[in-house]
């Protein structure tokens, strides 16, 4: 799994997380539990990642959904 997307937006993760199941590219949210040492005040930021083998294709997809900006270089 390799990290594209860090942001503590929830509403890009989740538009993000429903491109790819749509697509059939296993995703997944790391750090969503670290809400609990914060205090849901939202300031540490989750990381996004996906299958290493789809990296690029699930690039592309997030490009194409306008989300370029938030992903990692």
């Amino acid at each position: 799994m390799l990290e594209i997307i860090r942001t503590n937006d929830v509403v890009i993760l989740s538009l993000a997380e429903s491109l790819m199941k749509d697509a059939g590219i296993h995703c997944m949210i790391a750090d969503q539990s670290m809400s609990v040492l914060e205090g849901s005040l939202g300031l540490l930021p989750r990381r996004f990642l996906v299958e290493g083998d789809r990296v690029n294709e699930a690039r592309r997809i997030l490009k194409d959904a306008g989300l370029e900006a938030e992903l990692r270089p």
